[in-house]
């Protein structure tokens, strides 16, 4: 048992560390950790290098969580796993390929904030609370008008999910990645304290702007 998950989170981080942001490098020649917000995500590449190549990135970085999800749960029913263990090793790839893309050792363990590969790892296991997810985020997102807030939505979702399969190893694996991405937005989290926060209107506006 223990060699599976093992074996399988080592594979899981080894795809995290595929990232969309190196893809739109290649492309444009721009190193997203250098430039905008210094960010290796989709936002940043959005913000830098506009919508086609924040599109790119997204694909990406929400595919490797799918493709690595998809490709446990077809192995789990190849040997007939017993559903739990098949439960706790869905969730040990999800959690170890959001860890490969938050700390890619190429990048000196300082990659992304997990937001597209969490998406991807939620619909992947289960689509209806993807779905939820992903209305949740933008929902609140757009209602506090603070896109961290609504990202932390995505890892409650994550949450509840582990809560509905009814595993305890699930849930404490959803709770460490809940306390990593409040870690990993740490400094977001500073700014919206102290009123500094950008606000995703203000964003949009200032992209308006630079077009006109």
């Amino acid at each position: 048992m223990i060699f599976w998950i093992i074996g399988i989170a080592i594979i899981g981080y080894a795809i995290g560390c595929l990232h969309g942001s190196v893809v739109a490098q290649w492309i444009s020649g721009v190193n997203l950790k250098e430039t905008g917000v210094k960010n290796a995500g989709a936002s940043n590449a959005l913000i830098v290098l506009g919508k086609r190549y924040g599109a790119l990135v997204a694909i990406i970085d929400i595919g490797k969580g799918i493709l690595a999800v998809i490709a446990v749960r077809l192995l789990s029913n190849q040997f007939d796993l017993d559903p739990e263990y098949s439960t706790l090793l869905l969730f040990t790839v999800g959690a170890a390929v959001i860890f490969g893309h938050n700390f890619p050792f190429y990048m000196k363990f300082n990659g992304g904030k997990g937001t597209a590969t969490v998406i991807g790892v939620l619909f992947a296991i289960d689509w209806r609370f993807g779905l939820a997810g992903l209305v949740l985020f933008i929902a609140v997102a757009l209602l506090t008008d603070i896109l961290v807030i609504g990202v932390f939505m995505l890892y409650v979702t994550l949450m509840a999910m582990a809560i509905w399969l009814d595993g305890y190893w699930p849930i404490l694996i959803a709770a460490l990645l809940f306390i990593m991405a409040v870690w990993k937005h740490t400094e977001n989290i500073k700014r919206i304290r102290a009123g500094t926060e950008t606000r995703i209107r203000a964003s949009f506006s200032k992209k308006k702007e630079k077009s006109s």
